[in-house]
């Protein structure tokens, strides 16, 4: 018998969402997102890089703004209007010190009570090999919730009118290999499939298949390969860190 995933807590406010690239949050955690946003949640985004190096039929230059807007766009279908870019470089992001600082003053600015981010694992399932980017913003997003609550680490974010925020409970991270808890995505999956599609540009840069095909076959195949870990229910799953 599979093991069943238990719930995602749901007495929390306010969350904030922490991941490299644009589409990040959209290849799946975007159906919790709009079941959260639904009950009146407040969800933030903070992509590390604007994926600028994500097309390769569009020069860095070009896709930046352009990714920025679709991101944007995406965010609004489930109920997200503030999303941040940190302007990290993309595909080159690093791990340490520089990174986990500016993760830390996000959190202490919006002070979230759960933190959402994506794999922080070597691999995507058992046999796919995760990218230096999510590894770097996973890794580095687990820590910074920590950093974010000790006066002690990074003063200058003191210094700069940020006061430490120890009010973290949880880290969520989406599409680990080890989940322990699901959302179940039946009401957020059109809203997960339009969210998806905002990012056109990358999609038709990605694949000749007709987006809305692509789109819903991609999160049809994930979300319903969760179902049996969840109660027959299609779901996002999360490997949830208590702080």
């Amino acid at each position: 018998m599979t093991e069943q995933l238990a719930p995602m807590p749901e007495d929390w406010q306010r969350a904030l969402a922490v991941v490299a690239h644009p589409d990040d949050l959209e290849y799946g955690a975007a159906a919790a997102i709009a079941a959260w946003t639904d009950a009146g949640k407040e969800v933030a985004y903070l992509l590390a890089t604007r994926g600028e190096a994500g097309i390769d039929g569009i020069s860095p230059a070009e896709a930046a703004p352009l990714r920025e807007r679709e991101q944007i766009a995406s965010a609004a279908v489930v109920g997200v209007t503030t999303v941040e870019f940190l302007d990290h470089r993309d595909g080159v992001i690093e791990y340490g010190p520089a990174l986990r600082r500016d993760i830390a003053a996000a959190i202490r600015r919006h002070r979230p009570e759960l933190v959402v981010t994506l794999n922080h694992r070597d691999t995507f399932g058992d046999t796919f090999w995760n990218t230096p980017d999510h590894k770097a913003v996973g890794r580095a997003t687990l820590d910074a919730a920590a950093d974010a609550g000790n006066r002690w680490i990074f003063p200058e974010l003191v210094e700069q009118g940020l006061q430490p925020w120890g009010g973290v409970r949880w880290v969520a991270v989406a599409a680990s290999p080890r989940p322990t808890h699901a959302v179940d995505a039946t009401a957020g999956y059109e809203r997960a499939v339009r969210s998806l599609l905002e990012h056109r540009a990358y999609i038709e840069g990605l694949t000749d298949e007709d987006p809305e095909t692509y789109a819903r076959s991609f999160l049809d195949e994930m979300l319903s390969a969760n179902a049996a870990s969840f109660g027959g229910r299609p779901a996002v799953t999360f490997e949830v860190f208590p702080r």
